[in-house]
């Protein structure tokens, strides 16, 4: 059994740093039959390589593009409440990694990574939304599977109150290698880790090496509910509330339409969904909650008080297109905090 959740160490100089893929997403409307003719299941994530992709974009109209990924959003989400954060990721010297790169410093986050000259192309996900507000996501990871530890300035995690993670990193050995080095950094410098778990299948893929990790390393977890039931390979969520009270000191469970739940130690505290109209696209609903959980955990809300912030950041990102708001998160907190 763990503690209670501790708040972080007050005089470190940045709030957060992330690591992740450096993705653009490319966001496109499209009709059902479009899935069909491409062999695409509704809702799936798909990864493809450079000439799938090019063949994709050649047959659909571009809506959208945003810098992505989901460490990016929610590092981008808390830039934008105002908070002193960090991006780090690997992009290539080309098109697409430029655009991410000057796409996510508008938000005020910090992005200094130096792209690479050689190597893959940077990373994009064709990100397909069905009328019915259902994504399907088809990704080339590009030069993000090349992330390494040389792209990490370590020195700057010393000086972060938190240093967030994406489970995806654990896909390639090299960004495996970072992602280890950037947490035991941080564990010596009393940074606390957060890991997101990212997908079910990120999760079945890595296990025991992720109940390893949390073990080790990971003060807090975000994660949906297939995430955790593929973590501990159970059907029900009801009855993971054991290993999900002793995994670490924070865990939050995001359940879509029906909410969150955050688990400290043996309390569990329920928090409503806030969706603010129609749902138009659900990309990065999770990664947004994130951010205005964290936002709060940095400002030393309530637990209870996080899950709200939360829950208002994702209820505003799925009635428009992207991962980015239209709104300013800030006013929107304002008059929509249950006081």
């Amino acid at each position: 059994m763990r503690g209670s959740f501790r708040h972080f160490e007050h005089n470190k100089k940045v709030d957060l740093i992330g690591l992740g893929n450096a993705i653009v997403d490319i966001i496109v409307n499209i009709e059902d039959h479009f899935l069909k003719i491409n062999n695409l299941d509704k809702g799936s994530k798909n990864l493809i390589n450079s000439d799938e992709s090019q063949r994709l974009l050649e047959n659909c109209k571009v809506i959208k593009q945003i810098s992505g990924g989901s460490s990016a959003n929610t590092v981008v989400c808390l830039a934008e409440l105002g908070n002193y954060v960090q991006f780090i990721g690997r992009v290539k010297n080309d098109q697409f990694g430029n655009f991410f790169s000057n796409d996510i410093k508008k938000s005020k986050t910090i992005f200094n990574t130096p792209p690479t000259i050689e190597g893959a192309s940077t990373a994009h996900s064709i990100i397909l939304i069905t009328p019915d507000a259902q994504r399907t996501m088809c990704t080339y990871l590009g030069a993000s599977v090349e992330f390494e530890p040389k792209d990490i300035d370590f020195s700057v995690l010393k000086e972060s109150k938190y240093l967030y993670l994406e489970g995806y990193l654990w896909d390639s050995e090299l960004a495996k290698n970072a992602f280890l080095k950037a947490a035991q950094i941080a564990k010596q410098s009393n940074t606390k880790i957060i890991l997101s778990l990212s997908d079910s299948f990120c999760v079945d893929r890595h296990r025991e090496s992720f109940l390893e990790l949390i073990d080790n390393y990971v003060d807090i977890v975000f994660c949906n509910e297939s995430e955790v039931l593929s973590l501990f390979k159970k059907d029900k969520l009801a009855n993971c509330q054991g290993d999900l009270s002793s995994l670490c000191e924070l865990v939050v469970v995001t359940l879509g339409s029906n909410g969150s739940i955050i688990i400290n130690n043996n309390v569990i505290e329920v928090i409503k969904s806030m969706n603010k109209g129609k749902v138009i696209d659900t990309t990065g609903a999770g990664d947004i909650y994130a951010g205005g959980f964290i936002h709060g955990l940095i400002k030393n809300y309530s637990l209870k008080k996080c899950g709200e912030i939360g829950s208002i950041c994702a209820g505003q990102i799925i009635t428009q297109l992207g991962s980015r708001s239209n709104m300013d998160f800030r006013e929107l907190i304002k008059r929509n905090l249950i006081k």
